[in-house]
């Protein structure tokens, strides 16, 4: 099976200031599936022109994923595809009432969802014979945001794990390249978690009180522009420590 990746330009604090549809299937396929079209570009009009798109999908319905979901829907006849109890969400978000839901398992072309939930309360990854779609569950550089506002830091490390279990091949992250070392790169993203939360138990346990306080003893680089992004990351650790 082929996936082609088409990099749409978006308003995210993701690396090259892009979030990656993808168009999974042969030319041929007739179960062709369009994922996270963020909005929409000339290169991926004429793919999609050219695919016989049977179904459109998100990993999650964070604005900078949704933008193209309504116009590729329209222009394709497309079946659309929602998360299981999260109709209202991708609703609101995309515009388009889906037409089907799947879960944990559900096939839809040649794709199989898994439920990885962290990053977002109905983030999916989709499992292919040629490698996973990650969405905002990986990324090859830097680290994903998992903030308090709808983050679960518990949540996103059990999603990394099961994905590190499974052992694919290659991921096709959300924003940035391809990964070909699944594994180095999962645990770099296990690692800086867990070496984040450790600095901020460190901060609690010397006496920080305020979350701005912890922030400042948890983080040694400099913030500007995406120190909120880091107090709401601050949070969700001390949501996950808590609950522990």
């Amino acid at each position: 099976m082929h996936v082609r990746r088409f990099p749409v330009p978006v308003d995210t604090f993701a690396p090259g200031g892009t979030t990656n549809a993808y168009l999974l299937g042969d030319a041929d396929d007739a179960e062709t599936i369009l994922v996270d079209p963020a909005g929409r570009t000339d290169d991926l009009d004429r793919a999609v022109e050219a695919s016989d798109v049977a179904h459109v999908l998100v990993t999650h319905a964070h604005p900078d994923h949704v933008g193209g979901v309504a116009h590729y829907a329209d222009e394709t006849g497309a079946t659309v595809w929602a998360r299981t109890g999260r109709e209202d969400r991708f609703e609101a978000a995309t515009g388009v009432a889906p037409d089907r839901t799947f879960r944990e398992g559900t096939t839809v072309g040649p794709a199989t969802v898994m439920e990885t939930p962290g990053h977002a309360p109905d983030h999916v990854a989709l499992t292919t014979d040629a490698g996973v779609l990650t969405g905002d569950l990986v990324v090859a550089e830097g680290s994903v945001v998992v903030g308090a506002d709808e983050g679960d830091v518990r949540a996103y490390l059990t999603s990394l794990r099961r994905l590190y279990a499974r052992d694919p091949d290659r991921l096709y992250p959300g924003h940035g390249p391809e990964i070909d070392d699944p594994r180095a790169i999962l645990e770099r993203l296990i690692r800086h978690r867990l070496d984040r939360e450790a600095k901020v138990l460190a901060a609690v346990s010397g006496g920080a009180t305020g979350i701005d306080e912890i922030l400042d003893a948890a983080y040694d680089k400099d913030l500007s522009g995406v120190r909120d992004l880091a107090r709401s990351t601050v949070a969700a650790h001390l949501e996950k420590l808590a609950v522990e």
